[in-house]
Order: structure tokens, then C-alpha cells, then sequence
């Protein structure tokens, strides 16, 4: 290269200079069952040998978060370092001054080295590494040996680490979980069925088309020495179901996913022209990022097409004209392959034919090469890296993906010097989420139309139905199929988009049918294994057999007010439990943190007499907490002990309150106390509730309930029909106003992707105080 091309940039000017790959495979010769730590190291020491360039002079260091550390329900099953960059800076000899752990997502490689570019251009560090590894297939078989056999991957590593956090916020939104769409294979089904819909295309024509697509991507893997799959099959082949090939989905056979049972690590060392000037790299070694975009997309129930990402297509675009060129002027490419839609997407959105003579990957993609968790796009950097280096002045272009097409990093890069592109990409951004949201029901009652479907596969065969599709009103919404007659339509009709469905809210969440059933006649209401149940006159009493409003409780509780409501001959009903009221679930209880909020985030998104206009008096005995006093506040009118109290615990095991407390505690008790109560964990004397207006009357010791039954014989006497014309404008006149249940799943998706539930979980049965982050 003429020493003036060389020259033409700025000396801050960032520029990659070297890359490196390990990867073992179980089983093969030479398996030495490395840790995550050890096989990094072995990438970034070929990174070092490939630049030439001394560990020493590393500054900044940053880690790819692996799959054990990428979400608050994570576990290392055999441990792992509590500061990953700096472990294994230590096994390279490097002491930077800065160490990072970046965000979970297959967008993060890319993300990241884009990120400390734009630092070093700044003038803030002269030599970076990014680096990521995964050993998940070591992993898993060392677990699977007896316990006394298992290594320990821990360390501790002193030092800064600046860790950027899980940024998983609305990626696995609670309203999925509760209908079974997050696993990704399922997600990204439902997205692969909006796409054959647009196309008209039938079951067979759809599974050529993918078999099509990925069939070269093996041939790719084949070649690849760090390839976890290195096998070349034939499209028929890949979704041909088998005994090998087991169907996931409807969509996809095992071969045609993401291989997340790897052994692979990968890395790469930016540094600034200046410095390779001052070690003397030659510059047919140095390969400068020439474009770049960062773009992410809202929610999938939100999107306006379920089939495509217009952020990634944007950000392949706005990539390209950063770096001057077009699609055509690109040499190499690597497209994000975690599943086929990822890559129909930009296909469909770029005019990029599927079969275009460049190929669409480096690497041999994520179901082949590897989808080595996170870091994946590192290792098509550097392959990309390797490929222009071989032809100078050409193009290579790396589009990465994180979530389920959510969050898009494209790189392009060339050995042609050039000035870092400076710039933002907050204007495109704003561009994109000014697209109006499709409006999400989450509690779902009516007909409706199928618009996408997944029929996932257990081991065993049986499928499992789910729905996204549109209500008469136009909002879209989630739901599990009720009976075999609709999960059929989703196994075997070839469109099952645009069909008619009925769909129901229940406590587990939606339930689609084909037909409308038949409504229930009223039945009396009865006692549960929960619950006891007893009707005297015109007043129901229901009896808590146990304090703690878990699900089962909380559906026996509000099928028996939902009776009340039905019966003529009931006309008010008393709420009591036993010593203590009620409270949420207990943690020690629960089998994780994770059900634990999903089963509490719900409570109690609205009156127990939501079901119509009888009136809902409570017997407050003991403590009424969280959930608790969530119920308490959703009946009408609250008799309480003068011994008992009220609090919101909630917080100090990492839960937000229940959505109940939240609404209705501040229009109560007012603003002041609703945050005293909230914020620090005051409780609240039966006295105190009373001159705050949050119960009616105090009763003494031992006597709650007989005020109420003496409270339910005052309302007997009096008109029903005038109460409840009363009660029902009391209740429409704004207590609970908008959507209850898509604001309690909106607290929910901020919650479940944040660290302090896991850690106010384990604090609870440790007997500890938690260590609280915020993220």
C-alpha cells in the first residue's frame, strides 16, 4: 500500500490489526476440556501473535457476557471468574487499565468494538481487546460426571470492572412467559409463519425454501477448521424430519437451528495507526471499521409486521452509506443465521437474493459453525478480517442480531485507510420508533383472527399450540390453544392464518378455541382445597385456609367470587383468612425467583369484584403484606383487628408491590404515605389505616370478623339495587383507570430482566442483606 494511502488518516485513528480463534470439539483428538477462560486466552494469544503486538501495551480489555452470566436466572454450573476480562488478561500477561463485561446479545461483539473505536478515535486509550468465549458442550458433559469429578472454573480477580449489564428489558416479556413464547426456536417459528403467510408459500414449499438457504452455509462450516458442526448436507437433508432431526416446531427440524453446544472462543485487537506505526505493523495487516449503525426494534406483540425488523434493515443500510459504498460493492459477507428468518429478513429487505454467488456467511453460520452464545459475531469478524486482508481495498460487511431481530450491530470494514465515521444514528432511531405500536390486549375475551402461530414439540411428540392474532378491535394478542380441535388447525392446516378463533382470558392466561364455548350455569359457590366456603342468608363468607396468595390460591379465590357475582340469592361477601390475612408468596417457598414474579406480578391487577357490582367486605386479621394488602384494598370495605398492621415488603427481596398496592394505595392513603410505605417498609397500624382512610373500622382483638358479619347484615338490610347502581359508579369513575393487566406486565418485563430479584431471593434464604445494583 503507497505510503500516502497510509498517511491520509488521522493518527487516532482506530485500526484492527489483529484477530484470533480457538475451538475444541468434544470427543475429538486433542480435547482438553478448557475452561471459558483458558480457551479466550488461546484466542487472544493468536490475536497478539497475528498483530504482533505485546500484551503489555493492552489498555483496554472487554468481555462478550457468556450464556452462564446472561440473565439474573443464570447459572455457571461449574462456577466461572467473577471478573472475566481481567482473568483472562492475567493468563496473557496484560494489566489494562479499563476492563468491561458487555450486554447479552449476539449484537455485542460488534457493539462493543464499535464502542471502544469511537474511544480510541477520542483520544481515550490506544489499545483495545474484545474477546468472548463459550464451552458449553464442556460444560455440560463435565456437569454430567459425578460431583466429585467436577472441576471448578471460579476465580476471584481484583481490579475495576465496568459491566455494562444484561440490557434484556422487554426482550422476554412476562406476558410471552405466561403463554410459552420465549424459547428462541419458538419465537423466531412464530415470526418464520408470518413471513409464509405474506408469501402464500405452503408447509413444503416453506421448509424447501429454508433448506435452500442454509444448505451452502454447511459447505461453509465443512471448510472451517473452528466449526463445532463441520459437516456438508444437502437441503432435502437439513429439514427432512428423523430419528437425527427431530422437529422442535412446526417450523424446524433440529438442524436448521442455532448450535448453542460449542467449545469456541474468538478475539480482536484494535489499536490506534499511530501506535501500529510505532510497532511497525505493516498496513496490508490493519483493516479499518469503514461504516457502522447501532438500531434496535420494540417489542414482537408491538411490531406492525410480525415477519421482519426494519431496524436491521436500516442498519445494513445506513452501515453502507456511512462507509461510502453499496451492497454490490461488498465482497464478503456475514449475515446474524441464528435461525432462517434472521437472514430472510435482511434478504427480503435488502433485494439480497438467498442464493447470492458471494455467500451469506463466513463462518458457516450459527447452526453450523456454532452458535457460539453471545460472542458468535465475533468470530465472523474475524473471519471477515481474514478475507479482506487477501484481497486489499475490498469490502466486508458483519451484521450481527440480539433477541429476536431486536437489536442490530453492522460493521463494514476494508484494509483502505480511513478516518473513523463519526456520527449517530439516534435520528434513524427516533425515525423508527415513531411507527405507530400495534395496541397488545393482554386479557383477552372474544373472537378473534389467527396472523401467527407455533406449534412447539416436546421431546415425546406432543405439541404445544400458540397464538398471536387479532381481535375484532384490532389489538393483537397471545394465547394457548384449549382443545385438540384447535391445536390441529395449527399441526395440520397448511395456513391456519386467517382463521376464526374464540379466545378467553382465564388465571392462566389466554385460551384460544374454534368455536365459542357454551356458558356455564351458575353453580354455588364451593369450598377448595384453599378455601372454605359458606353461605348463610344473603352473605358468602370465604375462609383463606393459609396466608400466602400464590396462584392456586388466588384462582379458587376469585372462581368463588366470581359465583358470589352469579348467584342471585348472595348479595355481599366477607373475605377472611386465618391468624394473618394474606400475603404474597414466600420465597423460601417458591421454586425460584423467576416463578416467584411471575406468579406475584399479577396481584392484584383489579377488584375481586371486577366480576360485577356486589360489594366485597374484608376480615383483616394479623398482617395483611403485599399481595395481601393488595386484596385488602380491592374490596369495598376493610374491617381490621386493632392489632393488625399493613406493609409492602415487597421490595426488600427485589420485587416491585403488587400492582393492587401500587394503584390504589396512593388514591387512598395520598401520595405521602402511599411512597412511605413503598420506599422504606413502614408498617402500619390498624389505628393509622384507619385515620388514613385505607379501612372502614377497627374491631377489637379477636373480633374482626364479627364486625364484618355485623358490617354485612347492615348492607342486607339496605336496597341491593341501589348499592350496586352506587358501587358501579364508584368504580367507573376512575379508581383503576386504564389497562391493569398491561401495566402490571409492563412492571413485570422491567423486573424480570433485572439482577435484584435473583439477588433479593438468595439474600431471603441465606439470611444475608442483599446487594442491590442498579442496572
Amino acid at each position: 500500500m503507497p505510503e500516502s494511502l497510509h498517511e491520509a488518516v488521522p493518527p487516532r485513528t482506530p485500526v484492527i490489526v489483529g484477530v484470533g480463534q480457538a475451538a475444541e470439539r468434544l470427543g475429538a483428538d486433542g480435547y482438553r476440556a478448557l475452561s471459558a477462560a483458558d480457551l479466550a486466552a488461546e484466542a487472544v494469544r493468536a490475536a497478539l501473535t497475528d498483530a504482533t503486538l505485546p500484551a503489555a501495551s493492552i489498555d483496554t480489555i472487554a468481555a462478550v457476557r457468556a450464556f452462564d452470566v446472561a440473565s439474573p436466572y443464570a447459572v455457571a454450573a461449574l462456577g466461572a471468574p467473577d471478573n472475566v476480562p481481567r482473568a483472562v488478561a492475567a493468563r496473557v500477561g496484560a494489566d489494562p487499565a479499563r476492563a468491561i463485561l458487555g450486554p447479552t446479545g449476539g449484537q455485542s461483539p460488534q457493539q462493543l468494538l464499535t464502542e471502544l473505536c469511537r474511544e480510541l478515535a477520542a483520544g481515550r486509550g490506544e489499545t483495545a481487546l474484545v474477546f468472548g468465549a463459550e464451552t458449553i458442550s464442556t460444560v455440560r458433559h463435565l456437569a454430567g460426571l459425578p460431583r466429585d469429578q467436577h472441576p471448578d472454573y471460579s476465580e476471584r480477580h481484583a481490579g475495576s470492572l465496568e459491566d455494562r449489564g444484561y440490557r434484556i428489558t422487554g426482550l422476554t416479556a412476562a406476558y410471552s412467559a405466561q403463554h410459552g413464547l420465549v424459547e428462541p426456536t419458538v419465537v423466531y417459528s412464530a415470526m418464520e409463519n408470518a413471513r409464509r403467510t405474506r408469501l402464500g408459500a405452503s408447509r413444503a414449499a416453506y421448509a424447501r425454501a429454508i433448506g435452500e438457504l442454509f444448505a451452502p452455509f454447511t459447505a461453509v462450516a465443512a471448510a472451517n477448521p473452528y466449526s463445532a458442526a463441520p459437516v456438508e448436507r444437502d437441503a432435502a437433508e437439513l429439514v427432512t424430519v428423523d430419528a437425527r432431526n427431530r422437529a422442535i416446531t412446526d417450523v424446524y427440524t433440529r438442524f436448521v437451528v442455532a448450535r448453542d453446544q460449542v467449545n469456541q472462543a474468538a478475539a480482536v485487537l484494535v489499536t490506534t495507526t499511530e501506535h501500529a506505526d510505532r510497532l511497525g505493523i505493516p498496513a496490508e495487516r490493519r483493516v479499518y471499521l469503514h461504516g457502522w449503525a447501532e438500531l434496535s426494534e420494540r417489542g414482537l406483540l408491538e411490531r406492525p409486521e410480525l415477519d421482519r425488523s426494519p431496524a436491521a434493515v436500516a442498519a445494513v443500510r445506513h452501515a453502507l452509506d456511512t462507509a461510502g459504498i453499496g451492497l454490490d460493492d461488498v465482497a464478503a459477507l456475514d449475515l446474524y443465521s441464528c435461525f432462517p428468518i434472521a437472514v430472510f429478513n435482511l434478504c427480503d429487505g435488502l433485494g439480497l437474493a438467498p442464493d447470492d454467488p458471494r455467500g451469506l456467511t463466513v463462518t458457516g453460520g450459527l447452526p453450523f459453525f456454532g452458535g457460539a452464545g453471545n460472542n458468535y459475531s465475533a468470530h465472523g469478524i474475524a473471519e471477515i478480517v481474514t478475507r479482506v486482508r487477501r484481497t486489499p481495498g475490498g469490502y466486508g460487511l458483519v451484521a450481527a442480531n440480539g433477541g429476536v431481530l431486536s437489536k442490530h450491530s453492522v460493521g463494514v470494514y476494508s484494509t483502505t485507510p480511513a478516518p473513523f465515521p463519526e456520527g449517530s444514528t439516534a435520528a434513524l432511531q427516533a425515525e423508527l420508533d415513531a411507527v405507530p405500536a400495534v395496541p397488545v390486549a393482554h386479557r383477552a375475551d372474544g373472537w378473534g383472527t389467527v396472523e401467527s402461530w407455533v406449534a412447539s414439540y416436546g421431546r415425546d411428540g406432543s405439541p404445544r399450540g400458540i397464538v398471536i392474532g387479532r381481535l375484532d378491535d384490532g389489538r393483537r394478542f397471545l394465547a394457548n390453544t384449549a382443545d385438540a380441535a384447535a391445536t390441529a388447525l395449527l399441526t395440520d392446516a397448511d395456513q391456519p392464518a386467517g382463521a376464526r378463533v374464540y379466545v378467553r382470558a382465564t388465571d392462566a392466561g389466554n385460551r384460544a378455541t374454534l368455536t365459542r364455548p357454551e356458558p356455564k350455569p351458575a353453580a354455588p359457590p364451593r369450598d377448595s382445597a384453599h378455601l372454605t366456603v359458606t353461605a348463610a342468608g344473603h352473605v358468602l363468607e370465604i375462609a383463606l385456609h393459609r396466608p400466602e396468595l400464590d396462584a392456586e390460591v388466588l384462582r379458587d379465590l376469585e372462581h368463588a367470587l366470581a359465583e358470589y357475582q352469579r348467584d342471585p340469592e348472595l348479595w355481599v361477601a366477607i373475605v377472611t383468612g386465618g391468624e394473618n390475612f394474606a400475603h404474597g408468596v414466600d420465597p423460601a417457598a417458591a421454586g425460584s425467583p423467576l416463578l416467584l414474579l411471575l406468579q406475584s406480578h399479577r396481584v392484584w391487577t383489579g377488584r375481586p369484584a371486577a366480576h360485577g357490582a356486589k360489594p366485597v367486605v374484608a376480615a383483616v386479621t394479623g398482617r395483611a403484606d403485599g399481595a395481601g394488602l393488595a386484596l385488602a384494598l380491592a374490596c369495598d370495605l376493610v374491617v381490621a383487628d386493632e392489632t393488625a398492621s399493613f406493609a409492602v415488603p415487597d421490595p426488600a427481596v427485589g420485587l416491585p408491590p403488587a400492582l393492587g398496592v401500587l394503584e390504589a394505595l396512593p388514591r387512598l392513603a395520598g401520595p405521602a404515605l402511599a411512597r412511605d410505605l413503598i420506599l422504606t417498609g413502614r408498617r402500619l397500624t390498624a389505628p393509622e389505616a384507619l385515620a388514613a382512610g385505607l379501612i372502614a373500622r377497627t374491631a377489637p382483638h379477636g373480633k374482626a370478623l364479627d364486625a364484618a358479619r355485623e358490617v354485612a347484615a347492615d348492607i342486607v338490610a339496605r336496597s341491593p339495587v341501589a348499592l350496586r347502581a352506587a358501587l358501579t359508579f364508584l368504580r367507573d369513575a376512575g379508581e383503576y383507570p386504564g389497562e391493569t393487566d398491561r401495566h402490571a406486565a409492563a412492571l413485570a418485563d422491567v423486573v424480570l430482566a433485572a439482577h435484584d430479584p435473583s439477588e433479593g431471593f438468595a439474600a431471603y434464604r441465606q439470611g444475608r442483606q442483599p446487594n442491590w445494583r442498579l442496572e
